[in-house]
């Protein structure tokens, strides 16, 4: 037989594992996260005194956390935007254009000169800077997350979409960490160039994340969504109109998780040195240690979630965040910086993980395979507007107009007890019963797909 009549043999490549791919999730999201959260504590230290300093001490923070919060106002635009192609041309590539626009804004917010410097125009384009970080991080979350567990195993969805959740905590951490490095300067050499260290940091972050999320495979789900000719040509439409009721459900779901995370990350570092005595460097150690713990936690009650159900973990957080809120604020209103650490523990550390860790699958798995991109940014970035994006201002509002850290209590359980109802009403059942009909339903709407499928969309 010559070698011309040799018939071809088609070669598959062995799919990336669930675990590189949970990993790269991981590793991804908290350098976007990074560069997110760098702007909060920036905007609790910084910002008041470079970008707005001709207002009072007050108001310089109330607007500061005000530019904050316009970066979460691009995220349903970010989210709609990358769902559309997610769900269209692939869930990879999205991630590698968020994770440079993320990137990008934050080197040139290391390099923005200050009010000082150039007047208004700075605050203008460090909110212009807020907008595009908004809009990359928008399309973020909802792509790593449906990479993580598409790639999942069935009964191990919940451990491995924790990956991705972890994020952002560790994101949390790292970028606190930074901070905490640059705050031992003289308040002098702080103000002048120290601060913007961990914002040029993020030019080797991008880097590594680049590398890693460039060797991976396509989802499987999208492969077999692409293999039937399933894909959707307005898929946010379609996904509003099959999910509506699941998009809203999701927004009031994650509410909580969201108000809870940006007040222990952004608003506590302000109020813990402003109002509680607390040092600088002691409020950033409080984030970063728990910060610390949110990681080692978030994969545990992940994987619990395969066991006794996703909606049954996620009630446990939400309902242990309105339990915790009124001890921790007593044990941050002391003054004492063990007691501002362990507060931070357990409310952002332990109260949260449950509910965090199982984010990933619950969110995901709720919507149909060539939707799921749209309508997991969508609800989402609702939740993130709606709770989210000024959750800082509004602490930051309740404590000047009332002085008194009460009605900031009141506001977080109220937030809490929307996640609570929200959660209940999510499709779904309870504890191992739950954990099994799961199961089902996730065979039931993302058939794994062949070996050659995957081929074809590597």
């Amino acid at each position: 037989m010559t070698e011309s009549s040799t018939p071809s043999i088609p070669v598959t490549r062995k799919a990336t594992s669930p675990l590189r791919v949970a990993m790269a999730s991981f590793i991804g999201t908290t350098v976007e996260y990074y560069d997110f959260f760098i702007y909060g504590t920036a905007a609790a230290l910084v910002f008041p005194k470079l970008f707005f300093p001709d207002v009072s001490s007050a108001m310089g923070i109330l607007l500061s956390f005000a530019t904050f919060g316009v970066g979460f106002l691009a995220r349903p635009l970010g989210g709609v935007v990358f769902g559309h192609f997610g769900d269209r041309v692939g869930r990879k590539k999205m991630l590698v254009i968020s994770l440079v626009g993320m990137g990008s804004a934050t080197m040139l917010m290391g390099m923005l000169p200050g009010y000082a410097q150039i007047g208004i125009a700075a605050p203008i384009l460090l909110t212009m800077l807020r907008l595009v970080q908004g809009f990359a991080v928008g399309g973020e979350w909802g792509g790593a997350t449906l990479m993580a567990v598409e790639h999942a195993p069935h009964a191990k969805k919940g451990f491995f979409g924790s990956f991705s959740q972890m994020g952002a905590p560790a994101g949390t951490s790292v970028a606190t960490l930074a901070f905490l490095a640059v705050s031992q300067l003289p308040d002098e050499q702080f103000l002048a160039w120290g601060w913007r260290l961990p914002f040029l940091f993020s030019a080797v972050l991008i880097i590594i994340g680049l590398f890693i999320r460039l060797s991976l495979d396509e989802s499987p789900d999208f492969a077999a969504v692409r293999k039937r000719n399933a894909v959707v040509r307005v898929p946010v439409l379609a996904a509003i109109s099959r999910h509506w009721r699941e998009i809203l459900l999701v927004a009031g779901t994650y509410l909580s998780q969201g108000v809870f995370a940006y007040i222990c990350s952004a608003y506590l570092i302000s109020y813990g040195t402003t109002v509680a005595g607390i040092s600088r460097t002691f409020a950033l150690t409080g984030v970063f240690v728990a910060g610390v713990v949110a990681v080692i936690l978030y994969p545990i009650f992940g994987a619990l979630s395969d066991t006794f159900g996703r909606k049954t973990m996620y009630l446990l957080g939400a309902a242990a965040m309105g339990v915790v809120i009124a001890p921790a604020f007593a044990l941050i209103n002391t003054g004492n910086p063990w007691l501002f650490m362990a507060a931070l523990v357990l409310v952002f550390g332990i109260a949260m993980a449950p509910a965090a860790g199982v984010t990933g699958s619950l969110f995901t798995m709720i919507f149909d395979a060539d939707v799921r991109y749209s309508g997991v940014s969508v609800g989402y970035t609702l939740s993130q507007v709606a709770g989210s994006a000024f959750a800082p201002t509004i602490a930051t509002a309740l404590f000047a107009s009332t002085k008194s850290s009460d009605s900031i209590v009141v506001y977080l359980l109220i937030v809490s007890a929307i996640s609570v109802v929200s959660v209940i009403l999510l499709p779904g059942g309870w504890g191992r019963r739950g954990a099994a009909q799961q199961l089902v339903n996730d065979r039931a709407i993302s058939p794994a797909p062949s070996p050659a499928t995957m081929e074809e969309v590597h």
